[in-house]
């Protein structure tokens, strides 16, 4: 089966590598502790802390599963030098009117954190950046409807 490929900056490879890392060699190992500790009580049955520890443990694998698949499927985000079209890793200033400039780095997926400025590829209005040049105004279909942006800065 054919993954997607994840697009990565070095920052946000290093984060997931990190935060793998984190869950294999302490989050598991606790789970592993608390499920003993749990079966040490005796009948599991009706054991609240046993259930609870079990959930936490699908969740510990399942992140361990996710983030393994997007490590094994990343596109690294490489610094091209300076562009005067918006791609991968940009970080675009844009101005809506009536409101106040706000600066937004394209990222992949994985690393999109809207509130940090860090928006998707795959987003309304990184989609729409794309390809685009300081002083395009650009049309964004957004869920709140159609927004008008106008790229001020090119990083």
């Amino acid at each position: 089966m054919s993954q997607k490929p994840v697009f990565l900056t070095p920052e946000g490879l290093r984060k997931l590598q990190e935060e793998l890392e984190h869950y294999k060699n302490v989050r598991r190992p606790e789970v592993a502790t608390r499920i003993h500790s749990a079966k040490e009580e005796g009948d599991v049955t009706e054991n609240a802390e046993y259930d609870d520890a079990k959930n936490e443990q699908a969740f510990v694998e399942g992140r361990i599963l996710t983030l393994g698949q997007i490590l094994n499927n990343f596109v690294l985000i490489q610094d091209g030098g300076p562009t005067d079209q918006v791609a991968l890793g940009s970080k675009v200033t844009v101005v809506e009117e009536g409101e106040p400039p706000e600066t937004f780095q394209i990222v992949g997926s994985a690393e999109a954190d809207p509130a940090s400025g860090r928006i998707s590829n795959e987003s309304p209005l990184g989609k729409a950046l794309l390809a685009r040049k300081v002083g395009d105004s650009v049309h964004v279909h957004a869920p709140g409807g159609v927004r008008l942006v106008r790229i001020v800065e090119l990083e």
